[in-house]
């Protein structure tokens, strides 16, 4: 297993990515306060495309409510101006409201149906316009896809659209596949460093991490989570994943999710880091981080937390 590659100390910004939300002042303070909140080394910078419902078979990226390509460039320029690298993260939501999971198509082309190959055609248009983006800006990592479960099955469709990426770019690739869905991935071996979701229970992190260190040593590639995070309000610790679980405001569950996560993964060498989940570009006041119940980690105990893990984790692994 690779224990070489340097130490992600990362976190994601800017979702969902709305058009006209990136390049104002507000963004600009709210990037400039992660990248000093946290001792962070790397960001995300992440934004969703639609299609209309999880059997659609065009992916609508030119269209609001996306941010354009020069809002992008605007937000890579401003988080390289702070010495982060950047790893570029487009992904694709279901305008319904349906998680992009459920994205799914008969096995087999049928006439008359929607095809897995309809729709991969148009994912790869989408996937090779921003890696043509990520190469002209130098994004350091792109990310070809995020928590597509239904679609991982699909692996002779993925390995083309990853040889339709490297023809474009010349950096690194992952995939975000879902939580529990690590040794799910046959094709591993396409990508340059395996990533997942890291939304697990605080008393089932030593588990999922054995199991995912048997994939990693299987296909011998650096591994980190490209998500990771938990809200802060009560019981989230238990279920991270469920953004609308309801629960009273706690700092506490959030920290403990933190703590828990890190004391695992600290054992583990072949962990090379965190994409964190997450960091809105329209950020809430300081005043208002008491009451603020989702993931951001802005003005609440376990930003100290996470900013601790980083320096000691990072201490001599800068390049």
């Amino acid at each position: 297993m690779s224990q070489t590659f340097p130490y992600i100390a990362g976190m994601t910004w800017g979702w969902t990515g709305i058009r006209g939300t990136w390049t104002n002042d507000r963004a600009d303070e709210s990037l400039q306060l992660m990248n000093d909140s946290l001792a962070i080394n790397w960001t995300a910078i992440t934004f969703a495309a639609l299609q209309e419902h999880p059997q659609a078979t065009v992916i609508r990226y030119k269209e609001e409510p996306t941010v354009t390509d020069d809002e992008i460039r605007y937000a890579i320029i401003n988080a390289k101006q702070l010495g982060l690298k950047v790893c570029l993260k487009p992904v694709v939501n279901c305008s319904n409201g349906t998680w992009r999971a459920h994205i799914n198509f008969f096995d087999l082309d049928v006439p008359c149906e929607p095809k897995w190959s309809d729709w991969f055609t148009s994912y790869r248009e989408f996937m090779v316009h921003y890696a043509m983006l990520a190469q002209e800006m130098n994004c350091e990592m792109l990310c070809i896809g995020c928590e597509m479960v239904q679609t991982d099955r699909r692996e002779q469709q993925w390995r083309e659209i990853i040889h339709a990426v490297r023809e474009v770019y010349d950096g690194l690739i992952t995939y975000n596949c879902d939580k529990y869905q690590e040794n799910q991935v046959k094709w591993w071996d396409a990508v340059d460093i395996i990533s997942s979701s890291g939304y697990y229970p605080v008393d089932q992190w030593e588990r999922q991490l054995d199991r995912i260190e048997a994939v990693v040593e299987q296909f011998n590639k650096p591994f980190f989570f490209m998500e990771a995070g938990c809200p802060s309000r009560e019981g989230s610790q238990f279920l991270p994943n469920d953004w609308g679980l309801q629960g009273k405001v706690s700092e506490l569950a959030q920290q403990q999710f933190y703590e828990a996560m890190f004391t695992s993964s600290a054992k583990r060498e072949w962990v090379r880091g965190f994409m964190l989940w997450d960091w809105p570009a329209q950020l809430y006041h300081i005043n208002e981080a008491s009451s603020n119940n989702d993931y951001c980690l802005y003005g609440k105990s376990a930003a100290t937390t996470v900013r601790n893990y980083y320096v000691e984790q990072t201490r001599d692994n800068y390049e």
